[in-house]
């Protein structure tokens, strides 16, 4: 990427915030679609404003800096303590229906593309996170459940880092860049890149957070140097992971975890500084996506591509949702409206430009153009369909809900409830 390259990344998204107001209060319209749009009009299928190739290490760089900074934003803004009592319904979809969800997709990659089992399953664990930024207002409404919109909120935070480790995994596989010859080789390399990357995490969050504390409560720290310093933290850990051995993405995770723990009441606004800052480099990353992946991804549509994408979304996700919420006595509208609002966005689009910058020749098959085109797909779908199911959800819900239904309920009040009912 070049100057010129950099200059219409900024000036639109200049543009674009002059006119965010407007652009939100209509319906049809969401922030990914516009820059995604923008993409594509600018690169190489449009005007050819922005045409680097993209395996350029500008690419690879801003994919890393925004999935490491995502990561570390999302467990920053994650209360471990309140989660506790709100943790059944994420930690279903997230322990039952993420792998389910990721087995499934392997599986019809496998049948759809005849790729060897390892690039079914990079394709299916790059498409199994999700984006709530794709449906904001299904995440933002207040005429939907808390609990319901709470557990979208959760999930989409959690799953991507739950899914990195997977997806590192398969790309090493993939690639046979690693020796994979007996069980104990596999084992011992997923638990290096696990476990080295979360003993790092746990400690550099840990010692950076209580530093942190220690010299704001002194008045050794200026405000702003509150803010930066947690970014200099957040990219220590993941050059100290990666030194170690360990992946620098699931150890800027943990330390998010354990810095938010630690430090996150003496830092008021990290939280609003980080986010603000990923979210500017998440629609950089969208202009990207739709000019150097999805637009020359356009004429390499076929039938299985549309088949996977359609699959993945419409009925890979809700399939897997579904299952994993037996038994938590939510309506079946609820369930429906769970399974559908999984989008994939963000996390996908960067785990594909990760993996095809690792396999440098490397055939990864038909892995690119189905991530384009399903995350494309999934941009517009749900896009579209959020302000309108919002609607219709709220109004079933409006109709039928009561403060003692499963939708309002944590499993555990549900549990106590029932047996006070029992015991009288």
């Amino acid at each position: 990427m070049d100057v010129v390259d950099l200059a219409t990344l900024a000036t639109f998204v200049l543009a674009y915030g002059l006119i965010s107001g407007h652009v939100e209060r209509i319906a049809v319209l969401s922030a990914p679609m516009v820059f995604v749009g923008f993409g594509l009009l600018v690169g190489s299928e449009g005007f050819g404003l922005l045409d680097a190739p993209i395996n350029d290490k500008g690419v690879a760089l801003l994919a890393e800096a925004t999935l490491g900074l995502l990561l570390f934003s999302d467990a920053v803004r994650i209360d471990v303590a309140r989660l506790q009592s709100e943790f059944g319904l994420p930690l279903r979809m997230l322990a039952i229906g993420l792998p389910v969800s990721i087995g499934l997709g392997t599986a019809l990659a496998a049948a759809i593309f005849d790729v060897p089992w390892p690039i079914a399953a990079l394709i299916a664990t790059i498409l199994a996170p999700t984006d709530a930024a794709l449906g904001q207002s299904v995440v933002t409404s207040k005429s939907i459940p808390a609990r319901v919109r709470q557990t979208l909120n959760v999930e989409s935070g959690l799953n991507d880092g739950i899914a990195l480790p997977a997806v590192t995994v398969f790309i090493a596989l993939a690639l046979q860049d690693q020796d994979f010859s007996t069980a104990s080789s596999w084992i011992r390399f997923t638990g290096e890149q696990i476990g080295y990357g979360a003993l790092v995490g746990i400690v550099a969050g840990t010692i950076g957070g209580l530093a942190i504390r220690t010299a704001s409560q002194r008045s050794w720290m200026d405000g702003v140097f509150r803010q930066l310093s947690v970014l200099g933290l957040a990219a220590l850990t993941f050059a100290a992971s990666t030194a170690a051995g360990g992946n620098g993405f699931i150890s800027v995770f943990v330390a998010g975890l354990a810095f938010g723990s630690t430090a996150r009441d003496i830092c008021p606004h990290v939280e609003e500084f980080t986010e603000d800052l990923a979210q500017l480099l998440a629609m950089m990353s969208f202009v990207i996506f739709g000019a150097l992946v999805a637009g020359p991804s356009l004429d390499q549509l076929d039938w299985r591509i549309a088949l996977y994408a359609a699959a993945s979304l419409a009925v890979v996700r809700p399939a897997a949702i579904a299952l994993s919420l037996l038994g938590s006595k939510l309506r079946m509208p609820s369930v429906l409206f769970l399974g559908w609002f999984g989008p994939r966005g963000l996390a996908s689009i960067l785990f594909g430009v990760l993996a095809l910058d690792e396999a440098h020749e490397t055939d990864l098959g038909p892995m690119f153009v189905v991530m384009s085109w399903t995350v494309l797909a999934s941009v517009v779908l749900h896009g579209i369909t959020a302000d309108p199911s919002v609607a219709r959800y709220a109004k079933w819900w409006s109709r039928h809900g009561a403060e003692e239904m499963a939708e309002s309920l944590p499993m555990r009040e549900q549990r106590h409830r029932r047996s006070r009912r029992h015991n009288t």
